[in-house]
């Protein structure tokens, strides 16, 4: 099996190159410079694709994107959100379907934002969508990818949940407050965090390239989601610390802007029905566990 994938620097792509790898899948990655081996270039700026090196590809793993965490939602920043997952995406499919023979399969990022603050409702594939930025944004992210779709071949929307590791993401910028002593509670604490460890990540990816009855948007969180409290009082017993000193909302709210309202203070609790219906078991279900594993405190 060969498979291609976009966003291979990040968190989740450095660490599916290293999964699928092991599994002896050749990997190329799909990179803006000029290509080296089997990788490809790709500027979606200007769509252009070196389709030379596109041939034989079975599938597509699609994690390119603009950071949403990493600074202010200035109208700038959004926009940059925006376009680099709804235009990126659209340029991208435009190409595949230019090739002789596209893969059998494209894997899109998306996220649960897709069901924006939805208090304590258990969320599954089938619920709706929410309303906002991220929402909208997660909505044409996933509609870029139709005509894919509408051409025969099979999409899978992955909406992340939030991904524990070490290595980056949301846990990384928690840890040097936490060993600080500066950890606590965001809000009020009961909002609900939707979860799902690194390695749970790389192997529902797999799950869902090589399960072919799994189509559309598949959630891929833990299969049990925790409060805000729940989390934090868990990440100060790992890192031995106490989590005494909580950020009220309205500070949440002056440090982050908007930001905080949909990645901070938002509740969405969700369920991975499409991929525990498909057989997928998770290696990390339980919260205390995960964070064992991913800080190496096991």
């Amino acid at each position: 099996m060969k498979v291609a994938i976009t966003g291979s620097s990040g968190l989740i792509g450095s660490s599916l190159v290293s999964f699928l790898s092991e599994k002896n899948i050749t990997v190329s990655k799909i990179l803006r410079e000029e290509p080296k081996d089997d990788d490809i270039s790709w500027r979606p700026e200007d769509g252009d694709w070196d389709s030379a090196y596109a041939g034989g590809i079975d599938g597509i793993v699609h994690l390119a994107g603009e950071n949403i965490a990493s600074g202010r939602w200035t109208k700038a920043k959004k926009k940059k959100i925006r376009n680099s997952r709804i235009e990126g995406t659209k340029s991208l499919c435009e190409q595949i379907l230019k090739l002789p023979k596209p893969p059998s399969v494209f894997i899109c990022a998306s996220a649960i934002g897709y069901y924006g603050d939805r208090g304590m409702e258990f969320l599954n594939e089938g619920s709706s969508r929410g309303s906002g930025f991220l929402p909208d944004v997660c909505l044409g992210w996933e509609e870029a990818t139709e005509p894919l779709s509408k051409a025969g071949i099979r999409v899978v929307n992955v909406r992340f949940g939030i991904v524990l590791s070490k290595d980056g993401g949301a846990l990384a910028k928690m840890l040097t407050p936490f060993k600080m002593k500066m950890g606590g509670k965001i809000g009020s604490g009961t909002q609900q965090i939707s979860w799902v460890a690194i390695d749970d990540v790389t192997g529902a990816i797999y799950h869902t390239l090589v399960t072919d009855s799994l189509k559309g948007p598949v959630n891929i969180t833990a299969p049990n989601p925790v409060s805000n409290k729940e989390f934090t009082n868990t990440l100060g017993e790992e890192l031995k610390t106490p989590t005494v000193i909580p950020m009220p909302a309205f500070a949440a709210r002056l440090a982050f802007g908007e930001m905080a309202n949909d990645l901070l203070l938002a509740s969405t609790k969700v369920a991975p029905k499409k991929l525990s219906d498909s057989g997928y078991k998770f290696q990390f279900p339980e919260l205390e566990p995960a964070l064992k594993h991913v800080l190496g405190t096991e």
